[in-house]
């Protein structure tokens, strides 16, 4: 199948782009609270996905959570209390660019935990799940699926492009390697955590855009009715004269000389 070209990428986006501000407006009005945990390989495209949803939502309201490595005294905490702290208020959006599932995934893979650790995430994530689920939180969780030789494709196009070089890192260069473990990691992780409360939904992304589409596409249908009346402001005419800005250009400063 042909890549879906970005014309008719954007052609579609647009209208799903108005469905996601009427669903932050129905947010807003009704107080829910959202938060969607976005997973995958690295290239699978997980910032690519979040930027399309978030692109037009007030960043006050949605909000993006990408935690960097714990600190020392975050490593000595419950594992998921770091994460509580990032869950939405009422009327607020929250979407997780790699989540909890870090010790799902690369810790477990590249063995930045030890087992009674993962073994324990395990047996703990759906009831901390459960948890956010019974309070009235809306979660929603998104592996990005991508194969191998896509993978290498992309790995190949950050290698050689100097603007995407930062997304390249000595982790994702050993875990090039590890392609079928990180398989069985994932699916021993959706063997214990895909629950009725808190489902996985599984999103071919071996070509982004049509992969960003569906998964935006699943999200709305699996919202309840999010239309919301909106009332136009409308702008009315000012009174008085127009005012003009003054500018102009700026000599520089010279340093002063002595003390």
């Amino acid at each position: 199948m042909k890549p879906l070209k970005r014309k008719d990428y954007e052609a579609r986006l647009k209208p799903l782009q108005l469905e996601l501000a009427a669903m932050a407006r129905w947010a807003s009005h009704c107080g829910a609270r959202i938060v969607v945990v976005v997973e995958g390989r690295d290239t699978a495209g997980k910032g690519g996905a979040i930027g399309a949803i978030t692109e037009h939502l007030n960043p006050r309201q949605c909000r993006v959570v990408a935690l960097p490595k714990p600190s020392e005294r975050e490593a000595t905490q419950w594992y998921f209390q770091r994460y509580i702290a990032h869950l939405p208020a009422a009327g607020e959006i929250v979407l997780f660019d790699r989540s909890w599932y870090n010790r799902a995934g690369v810790e477990k893979v590249m063995g930045y935990c030890t087992d009674e650790q993962y073994q324990r995430f395990l047996q703990q994530a759906p009831v901390f799940e459960r948890g956010i689920t019974d309070d009235g939180i809306l979660l929603f969780k998104y592996w990005l699926c991508v194969d191998q030789a896509r993978q290498e494709e992309r790995f190949a196009e950050r290698a050689d492009e100097p603007l995407k070089s930062w997304k390249l890192s000595p982790i994702d260069l050993k875990a090039r390697e590890k392609y079928a473990d990180y398989t069985a990691a994932r699916e021993a992780m959706l063997k214990a955590t895909h629950t009725a409360n808190a489902p996985w939904t599984l999103v071919d992304f071996n070509d982004q855009r049509v992969g960003r589409l569906t998964m935006i596409r699943d999200l709305l249908d699996r919202l309840p009715d999010t239309r919301v009346p909106v009332e136009p402001l409308g702008l009315p005419p000012l009174r008085g004269k127009l005012h003009k800005e003054r500018y102009g250009v700026l000599k520089p400063i010279k340093p002063q000389r002595g003390g």
